[in-house]
């Protein structure tokens, strides 16, 4: 059975950081993309950022220059390191895996297979 669980989610205030992890198992990835999506209370889902099997990576603009997406293949683990967070990053954040075949960049849900079950990361102003 595939999981992917994320980790590292919590309370911080803006201009901190945080950094997140999303465990796989089952499987690995090795030749799939891998990304980061977000919902806020109220809104849809919106993708953050996403990484190559081969280290291509690709933000979306609100998350450049301030959150880093990176991959362990040996460990099967995803991480988005977030810094300078704002109040408006507030929301749940969801791991997932790439369906293959998908376009490049793939910034929409139906790029993606598999899926965490989230971790809410809130900034407080």
């Amino acid at each position: 059975q595939v999981q992917l669980v994320e980790s590292g989610g919590g309370l911080v205030q803006a201009g901190g950081s945080l950094r997140l992890s999303c465990a796989a198992s089952g499987r690995t990835f090795s030749y799939e993309h891998m990304g980061w999506f977000r919902q806020a209370p109220g809104k849809e889902r919106e993708f953050v950022a996403v990484i190559s099997w081969d280290g291509i990576i690709y933000y979306t603009d609100s998350a450049k220059g301030r959150f880093t997406i990176s991959r362990d293949k040996a460990k099967n683990t995803l991480l988005l390191q977030m810094n300078s967070l704002k109040p408006e990053d507030t929301a749940v954040y969801y791991c997932a895996a790439g369906s293959p075949g998908s376009r490049w960049p793939p910034t929409t849900d139906r790029n993606y297979e598999y899926w965490g079950q989230g971790t809410q990361v809130t900034v407080s102003s």
